[in-house]
């Protein structure tokens, strides 16, 4: 019994320190806290439909979405799947740029990264704009990216 109560508490206390360091800010810049999206779906289980883009060494491509007033957090998702390239995000709000973010920044060295922003009070309503640059890159690089 004594055991069976030693070996709850252990996975207990492990799914809290996990937690924790899953909810990491990975930058605080202007009032916007930048953390891993891990899990975070904001889409209620419907995914977007996502188109593939490319991009080459030195490379830099931009995309941009309009963020009503009110919103309160963005998620942000650059897949490329491939560790052996390297891609780096940086995001340009209406009064803040964040970043640039790399892969490992998400806390998983993947191929991706996937945040979320979040600001008290809300975001920057207006024009959000993200660069992608083909940091290093060989070959062609073939990626999906995407606000949500």
């Amino acid at each position: 019994m004594k055991t069976m109560r030693i070996a709850a508490v252990t996975l207990i206390v492990a799914a809290l320190v996990i937690s924790a360091a899953a909810a990491q800010e990975i930058e605080q810049n202007n009032g916007y806290i930048v953390t891993p999206a891990g899990d975070t779906d904001k889409f209620g289980g419907i995914l977007p439909l996502s188109t593939y883009y490319t991009i080459t060494q030195g490379e830099t491509d931009r995309y941009s979405t309009y963020v009503s007033f009110g919103t309160n957090d963005l998620g942000v998702d650059l897949n490329w799947g491939s560790v052996q390239n390297s891609l780096a995000l940086t995001i340009i709000a209406p009064d803040a740029t964040l970043g640039p973010y790399y892969d490992a920044d998400d806390g998983i060295t993947d191929g991706r990264v996937h945040l979320l922003i979040a600001k008290s009070g809300g975001l920057a309503a207006g024009t959000w704009n993200s660069n992608i640059y083909g940091q290093n890159v060989q070959g062609t690089e073939y990626y999906t990216f995407s606000w949500n």
